[in-house]
């Protein structure tokens, strides 16, 4: 039997051969269209392509795209399980064209693909165009052979596709395959065509004309191709199989779910099989590609599905978590092709984990309400939409999934009652909001997060993506529109922008709106927990709500982000090993260009200490090590090792970061709980420095480091004025310190050696100032008024003349720079009758100073008048005079 993995290798390479490039699946969570919650089709990534927007190197291209319906327009998750072919995830075979062949290449390509290499009997394929398309019709007459009979004619928009209201669009044309009398059902356009015994395999899209406006469609310049080919459905006829999870893709994960439940995979419960089976595809495959559970858009989405396996799982008697253990199972079938799947393996399992664990901890509880409550009620009579919300807002049980429990009862839920309850808890979170205090000024983002709802954020994979325009704020109110040159906030749908939290600064880059105006990104702010403010100027035209946006995070700016952020984690573990397990963080600042990290230690680090960090923490990077990240309950990381973060917000789920070398089987180098975004792997960051280490509070110490061509810019600067400084000694770089330490010497022995010699010369004399020592009202008074003397160095002069005069005052005054500084000095035996604090400040006046102060035997003062000096010994010999 062929399995699904060859089907899928088969169609890649026979496009291959035939000119086209094969193209790796997008990422379900589109980033070329913000209409879209997940990518529901292969044509997704190529949007842009096929409006002209943008250019590729080729003009033909395959792809096996991995596709998610489940929210939105198009969402099967309720017909999931209950179906031969409805999936949450499925996987849509295509190949494309770009304005290079059209219907013609597109039939024989499709036609031998299906009859001679997959080898599909002939009489068992019948196909549909569009009822106005008799070129197509003409085609598979020429090309297939087909008679009339075979070529149903269907007028409806289901045979002509249309990308929206405007744009690209075409008539299409449907392989389907006849499963045979055996099954019910009749062919396309039949009144029992809803039956499943004709299942159409292929669609061809003939991309031919453009939509410009209702009543107004234009032929295109170059008309293009876009087919789906879904991969189940093609398998499960090549296998010989009906139903599509018979196919051994999802046969294989229903045979582990029954072998974990101990129950029968074709027996009463297989419909439960098929749903975990389905569900577990899909949140797999969402994980891996970015989303994780939470309360609001693609989270929301995710988290319902995989409520829906948990219950699934329950139902079939599985008394602990079995979800999580399903992963493997689908590793081994699709992990080859998408190697996504195996690098994110740990982080399904952990997230799947971690969900069932907490769902079952109230879904027995839930159920029990659930089951009282319909035990009142009549036959077939609607759950009360009171009921329903409390099952949710408490349980954690969604809307859809009480649908579901009940459907199996032939019952419904009051979903008006459903929305009457949500609006009351919204009106009293209002009102609870408005009387926060200072929360209240900006009651106009809660109100906004009420409108429009939470941003999702896509900057952990992503640096640019498209939104939608969803609020305006300008000055502090809601406005329809932003002009040109005004300044504002702009909300999205969706973003790749990092607002501001844990530390790390928000990013900073362009909104290019549908006509190329411009808004430029000064900052991105976090507000009301997941709303994401782009703060900024409409630099060219005005914004709307509504209009489309191209955003682009300044890239340059975010890796220097991202990389020191990863270096607080790797420092943080860092510290702890060089000065204990006391450090903890305090705060921290991740700029572009800079990383600031507060922290607890008693007292400054030594030299040896700072080196010692940064050897550890460069020898991480260049383990270049992975960089990982795991969803868990804040509880449970600390359990397992975690260090919490300062300044991060945890809610019932948290972010894990790990990375560094492996230090044993269940332990890396570091594990905290971060919210930021970071490099890929340690290497990235190049380069780590600490450049600075101070006290900013009482037991708090801070660190400043550089990474990467930061760091080294650093060192190259210390470099270059080593080099300058050796160049100024004429000698080595090498010999530089030494060279300096004999200088300094050489300086402190001739600086003594002045000193002397200015003590001698004002000991002996040759100064202005009058003589040596005279009698003023019986009490000598010696003065000197020196140039280029050192303030430091006047109070040993003071000291000497009060020896030499024996019993006396001494002033001296010292002129450096036009500035005056002052000491007065009262021998010992005057102290009683003569305060050199008093005298001193009779001098400082002369020289504009403003006082002075000292002791009684020796004080000092100093003013901006350094000509004044000699006033200021005249005015100390007036104040002895009159006897001060």
């Amino acid at each position: 039997m062929i399995s699904a993995n060859d089907i899928r290798t088969e169609f890649l390479r026979y496009f291959e051969k035939n000119g086209h490039q094969v193209v790796s699946s997008s990422p379900l969570v589109p980033r070329n269209d913000p209409t879209l919650m997940f990518t529901n089709a292969g044509m997704v990534q190529f949007k842009n392509v096929f409006t002209g927007q943008e250019e590729r190197d080729y003009n033909r291209a395959t792809t096996s795209q991995k596709c998610v319906r489940a929210g939105g327009k198009h969402n099967d998750l309720e017909n999931v399980g209950y179906t031969a072919r409805h999936h949450t995830f499925f996987e849509m075979l295509g190949n494309f064209s770009f304005g290079d062949y059209f219907k013609d290449l597109a039939i024989e390509l499709a036609w031998n693909l299906v009859t001679k290499e997959f080898g599909i009997d002939k009489e068992r394929l019948l196909v549909t165009v569009y009822s106005e398309d008799e070129q197509a019709a003409d085609l598979w007459k020429k090309i297939a052979g087909l008679t009339d009979e075979k070529i149903i004619r269907i007028p409806t928009s289901d045979n002509f596709w249309q990308m929206g209201d405007t744009g690209p669009c075409g008539p299409c044309s449907e392989i389907f395959y006849d499963h045979g009398p055996s099954i019910p059902g009749g062919p396309p356009g039949s009144p029992d065509e809803d039956g499943d015994r004709f299942i159409e395999i292929w669609n061809l899209v003939f991309m031919q004309f453009e939509q410009i406006e209702p009543g107004n469609r234009v032929s295109l310049p170059k008309p293009s191709i876009d087919t789906g080919m879904g991969l189940e459905r093609i398998t499960a006829v090549l296998q010989g199989k009906h139903d599509n999870y018979e196919v051994d893709l999802l046969r294989v994960i229903m045979e582990a779910s029954a072998d974990l439940t101990n129950t029968d995979v074709d027996g009463p419960q297989t419909a439960s099989h098929k749903v975990i089976a389905d569900h577990v595809r899909a949140c797999s495959f969402l994980i891996a590609d970015g989303v994780l559970p939470s309360n609001e858009g693609r989270g929301y989405v995710l988290r319902r599905i995989m409520r829906r396996a948990m219950r699934h799982a329950h139902m079939l008697g599985a008394a602990d978590p079995v979800v999580y253990k399903l992963v493997p199972s689908l590793t081994s079938m699709m992990g080859q092709h998408y190697p996504e799947l195996t690098r994110a393996e740990s982080l399904i399992t952990e997230t799947l984990k971690l969900e069932e664990e907490r769902f079952k901890a109230t879904l027995d509880r839930g159920l029990r309400l659930l089951e009282d409550e319909t035990t009142k009620l009549g036959e077939g009579e609607a759950l009360n939409g009171g009921v329903a919300f409390t099952l949710y807002d408490t349980y954690g049980f969604p809307l859809d999934l009480t649908q579901d429990i009940l459907r199996g009862q032939g019952r419904s839920v009051d979903t008006d009652g459903f929305d009457t309850a949500m609006e009351q808890q919204r009106a009293k979170a209002r009102a609870a909001w408005a009387g926060s205090g200072d929360a209240a000024t900006e009651a106009v983002w809660f109100e906004l997060k009420e409108e429009v709802g939470a941003t999702e954020f896509f900057g952990y994979e992503t640096e640019r993506a498209e939104g939608v325009v969803t609020a305006i704020v300008k000055d502090g109110a809601a406005v329809q529109e932003l002009k040109e040159g005004e300044e504002g906030v702009i909300i999205a749908n969706q973003t790749p922008f990092y607002g501001e939290s844990g530390g790390q600064m928000g990013d900073t880059g362009e909104l290019i709106g549908p006509d190329g105006q411009t808004f430029t990104v000064t900052d991105a702010q976090k507000k009301v927990e997941d709303m994401v403010l782009h703060v900024g100027r409409s630099t060219k035209g005005d914004f709307k709500v509504g209009d489309a946006l191209d955003m682009k995070v300044d890239g340059t700016r975010r890796l220097k982000l991202r990389a020191n952020h990863s270096v607080t984690h790797l420092m943080h573990e860092a510290l702890r090993r060089v000065l204990g397990d006391h450090v903890t963080q305090k705060g921290s600042l991740v700029a572009p260009n800079t990383m600031r990290f507060d922290f607890a230690h008693p007292k400054p680090m030594t030299a040896e200490e700072i080196e010692a960090v940064e050897k550890i923490v460069n020898a991480q990077i260049r383990e270049n090590s992975p960089v990982t990240t795991r969803l868990m309950t804040p509880d449970a990381a600390v359990e397992a090792g975690a260090l919490a973060l300062f300044g991060e917000k945890y809610g019932e789920e948290v972010r894990v970061v790990s990375m560094g070398a492996p230090e044993s089987e269940n332990r890396v180098y570091s594990t905290e709980l971060c919210g930021g975004t970071h490099v890929n792997r340690t290497g990235d960051i190049g380069a780590f420095r600490i450049i600075g280490e101070a006290a900013v509070a009482a037991g708090v110490r801070r660190v400043e480091c550089l990474t990467g061509e930061a760091a080294l810019d650093y060192a190259r600067a210390r470099d270059r004025k080593l080099q300058d400084i050796a160049g100024a000694l004429k000698t080595a770089p090498s010999d530089a310190p030494e060279r300096v330490v004999s200088l300094l010497e050489e300086r402190r022995k001739l600086e003594r050696e002045v000193s002397d010699l200015r003590r001698k010369l004002a000991a002996g004399g040759g100064a202005s100032g009058g003589p040596e020592a005279k009698d003023v009202a019986g009490t000598k008074f010696a003065s000197r008024v020196l140039e280029g003397v050192p303030p430091k160095e006047l109070k040993p002069l003071v000291d000497q003349l009060k020896q030499q005069v024996g019993s006396g005052v001494v002033a001296i005054v010292a002129v450096n720079d036009g500035k005056a500084s002052l000491v007065v000095g009262v021998t010992d035996d005057l102290t009683a009758t003569q305060n050199a604090v008093d005298l001193v400040r009779v001098g400082s006046q002369a020289i504009g100073g403003k006082g002075g102060g000292g002791r009684p035997d020796m004080a000092q003062a100093g003013g901006p008048d350094g000509a004044s000096a000699a006033k200021a010994i005249e005015a100390i010999e007036g104040a002895l005079a009159a006897g001060a």
